[in-house]
């Protein structure tokens, strides 16, 4: 007689350096040591990383569309999809708002860049004239232009997460409307689901490799003995945004019924990816896949998750303000009252789209100095050199910012399975859910 399903022991735990967090951990680690003991050979490494940003940047358009399409068909009508966009929505321009207030608030009490006494005419304005020519191009206008595709299929094809957001929202809308006759396209959409999150869990695997070679591209680029000039401007930043996250957003999922530093626990190993490649879109399809697994609805991920990555930017929207008083604190130009809260209205637009790839904080902050004439565009020379090291922490910060903006939206919408949220942030295993089969 066979023994039946129920009378086999349970499985094993997998060994501890099966572990993703584990595997990317210990990549960072020796991507260090790599960078710092032979610094050429980890400045050499820096296609590793770009391959694996690549390799994810590959599959970011198809997971968002399929992720958005299926979540919005698969609402109960366009009442739904309005209220849980305009929550969505009011909690990102609160969160994002306050975000600039706090860098704004530490940079006046802390006063990073004060004693530096450094005259703008003498900063060479040549290193960052490529980034200001870039936010010169970001107008608002042109911003809102570049939402629309050229076509249908050229957002996905073309890898821009803005329009990729805008078409599978009018696409997902349009599913709803047409309801049963779109449930063969629907089943077929949600089989494509299935095998892009199977994909993305094999990509993954690749993980260990792109931080690694990340990580030694920078150290051996950069090396830590950048850090001792700006090591004030640095500190007060990483110190800034991780206030920010256990008070801030910790309040946040006090409220809401989670705590802070458990989610950061159930999402290390997408946090120490995000660390070692500088960039949050690294983990964005792992997000999704992780979010859902906690007990949040399809539906509410699929909209809140993209559309945070380009509107809910906390991390850089504290450095922002943060590093546009530094530039004006070393460079003795004073702001009045009046001009930083021109600079943090023109903050709150320039955020906006800068999704998560690394740099794009660099280029939003010429944007926002470049409609300041009293800061010098030029002053940012002097934060070029510890910008890359500041990159992570403002990746983390976004990421932390949009896993919690996802659960509070689905609390507030009704769409939050508090078992499954609670065994999530317990470390307890999950059982797959009908659309993941997989946890990263």
């Amino acid at each position: 007689m066979q023994p039946s399903l129920t009378d086999q022991p349970p499985p094993s735990p997998a060994p501890f350096y099966r572990h993703l967090y584990v595997q990317v951990l210990t990549a960072i680690a020796l991507g260090v040591a790599v960078g710092h003991f032979w610094p050429e050979t980890g400045a050499a490494l820096k296609p590793l990383g770009d391959a694996f940003i690549k390799l994810v940047k590959m599959i970011i358009a198809p997971v968002i569309f399929l992720t958005i399409v299926t979540g919005i068909a698969g609402m109960q009508g366009l009442g739904t999809i309005g209220r849980v966009a305009a929550k969505a929505f009011a909690y990102f321009l609160t969160f994002s708002t306050l975000a600039l207030f706090v860098g704004l608030v530490v940079a006046n009490v802390v006063r990073p860049g004060e004693g530096l006494n450094i005259d703008p005419n003498t900063l060479d304005g040549s290193k960052v004239a490529d980034f200001a020519t870039k936010a010169h191009d970001r107008t608002l206008i042109d911003f809102l232009l570049n939402i629309i595709p050229d076509t249908l299929v050229s957002a996905v094809a073309e890898d821009n997460i803005l329009q990729t957001l805008f078409v599978a929202i009018l696409f997902g809308i349009a599913m709803t409307l047409i309801g049963d006759r779109g449930k063969p396209l629907m089943d077929v959409l949600q089989a494509a689901s299935h095998a892009i999150f199977r994909l993305v869990s094999i990509l993954m695997k690749a993980a260990p490799i792109g931080a690694f070679g990340a990580m030694a591209f920078t150290i051996g680029k950069y090396g830590v003995g950048t850090l001792a000039n700006l090591a004030g401007l640095v500190a007060t930043f990483y110190l800034t945004s991780l206030i920010f996250i256990l008070v801030v957003l910790g309040a946040v999922a006090w409220f809401a019924g989670f705590n802070i530093l458990k989610l950061i626990r159930y999402l290390k190993a997408e946090l120490l990816l995000v660390l070692g490649t500088s960039s949050s879109e690294a983990a964005l399809p792992s997000l999704i896949e992780k979010m859902e697994r906690a007990g949040c609805r399809k539906s509410i991920v699929g909209l809140v998750v993209p559309t945070g990555y380009s509107f809910n930017l906390d991390g850089t929207n504290i450095y922002m303000t943060l590093a546009a008083l530094f530039i004006a604190q070393a460079t003795n130009v004073h702001l009045s009252f009046e001009e930083q809260l021109l600079l943090l209205l023109v903050a709150m637009i320039s955020s906006k789209g800068a999704a998560g790839v690394t740099g794009a904080g660099f280029i939003t902050l010429a944007a926002t100095l470049s409609i300041v004439p009293s800061v010098p565009v030029a002053g940012m020379a002097l934060i070029l050199g510890v910008d890359r090291f500041m990159s992570e922490c403002r990746s983390l910060t976004n990421f932390i910012g949009n896993a919690v903006a996802t659960v509070v939206v689905s609390a507030w919408e009704g769409g939050l399975d508090r078992d499954r949220l609670n065994a999530a942030m317990a470390g307890k295993p999950l059982p797959a859910t009908p659309d993941m089969q997989r946890v990263i």
